[in-house]
């Protein structure tokens, strides 16, 4: 592999890594948190609350 296409590489891996670790992951964390949330606020809305 000629030279130029090893750094491009290496570039490209660098930006995917980075969208991943600064974009991605949080969004998604954010994501299951939030549904759990809903989830069980949905369900206490039709079982009613804790301790009834």
């Amino acid at each position: 592999m000629p030279r130029q296409e090893v750094q491009a590489g290496k570039c490209r891996e660098l930006l995917t890594f980075l969208f991943l670790a600064a974009v991605l992951v949080p969004v998604l964390s954010v994501a299951v948190v939030g549904a759990y949330g809903f989830s069980v606020w949905m369900y206490q809305l039709i079982a009613g609350p804790p301790g009834m």
